[in-house]
């Protein structure tokens, strides 16, 4: 018998891998999927977010942006310049877009204007820390017709 090279012998296992009868699995059926089951894609999520944000764009009456400054927290002790700058932040924005958060008697039935600082905002205050507040911040506000005040942080940043 002559010796068989190493090639043969990798031929002949791959002949008897190919050769072996493969097992039938058998997969369960595929069911029909229902609207309310229907995975949620991230076009269908960004669709829906442009609509909302057209939305609150047709609801919006009134929009400025402002540079918020903020060296008046820096007076404060260390750990209590993040909190004094929102409270800037409240103040001015309270200020300049005439929110009135008074209530007369003739107006307790109605509900009170909002004042709504985004979460961007609120992480650029916090980025650094509660003892370096930044020393001032540029921002989008908008009044709604409810007459409800948002804070964005401007684009650019």
């Amino acid at each position: 018998m002559p010796k068989e090279t190493k090639q043969e012998q990798v031929q002949e296992e791959v002949g008897e891998l190919v050769e072996a009868p493969q097992e039938v699995v058998e997969q369960p059926q595929a069911t029909e999927i229902t609207p309310v089951e229907a995975p949620v894609t991230e076009e269908a999520t960004v669709e829906e977010a442009k609509v909302q944000r057209k939305k609150k764009e047709e609801e919006i009456t009134e929009e400025r942006f402002y540079t918020i400054p903020l060296q008046k927290a820096l007076i404060r002790p260390p750990k209590k310049r993040t909190p004094r700058a929102m409270q800037l932040i409240k103040i001015f924005v309270t200020k300049h877009m005439k929110l009135n958060m008074k209530v007369s008697e003739e107006e307790e039935d109605e509900e009170l204007p909002q004042l709504i600082i985004s979460q961007e905002v609120n992480e650029k205050l916090w980025g650094r820390g509660i003892e370096k507040p930044p020393r001032k911040i540029r921002v989008r506000v908008t009044k709604d017709k409810d007459g409800n005040v948002s804070v964005y942080l401007a684009e650019n940043q």
